[in-house]
């Protein structure tokens, strides 16, 4: 499975991938802006152990994005369950070296149209810091619409923060369109 933008690929990760992902992913401001699942130092060994969780995943929900053949970063989807089992969160990240060339962007919207066709999901969402203007870009630019802002709903790094709420659905099946 692999989606084909006109600024990356992004494709399943191999075990290949695991130097490269080590080395984009070790910076602080990546981790500054992501979960705290996501380790920081971010080591060889993390890269290992992430690409054996995710790398026989079907259908494929997390996406190495590749760029000239090196894994420099990941866009993915964490499924809703019960009520929400049609939605999903979108998260995402890119290595330091590629920011600022609309990698992102093009990721969000190709794995956004992946959900919606091959996953059948209705809504994708996501909640950036308020404090991360890029990543509110990549989503407007991807067309996602913000919906509200959740305060005080995370802590990083020890920072209470503010999050954005974005979202894009499809419409069909009684979810009209957002207005």
């Amino acid at each position: 499975m692999e989606l084909r933008t006109d600024r990356c690929i992004l494709r399943p990760f191999r075990t290949a991938d695991a130097a490269s992902l080590a080395r984009h992913a070790n910076d602080r401001g990546v981790w500054i802006n992501l979960r705290d699942l996501f380790p920081h130092p971010y080591t060889l060994a993390d890269a290992e152990w992430y690409i054996t969780q995710v790398g026989d995943e079907v259908p494929v929900m997390r996406f190495a994005i590749d760029v000239d053949g090196d894994a420099v970063g990941s866009v993915g989807l964490m499924l809703g369950s019960d009520i929400e089992r049609r939605s999903a969160e979108i998260g995402y990240w890119l290595g330091r070296a590629y920011w600022g060339r609309g990698i992102v962007s093009a990721a969000v919207v190709a794995v956004t149209a992946y959900a919606f066709r091959q996953l059948d999901l209705l809504r994708v969402f996501a909640v950036p810091f308020v404090r991360n203007p890029a990543s509110v870009r990549v989503l407007e630019k991807a067309g996602y619409r913000r919906e509200g802002t959740m305060r005080c709903s995370a802590i990083k790094d020890g920072v209470v923060l503010d999050q954005y709420l974005y979202a894009t659905v499809r419409a069909s099946d009684g979810c009209p369109p957002s207005s």
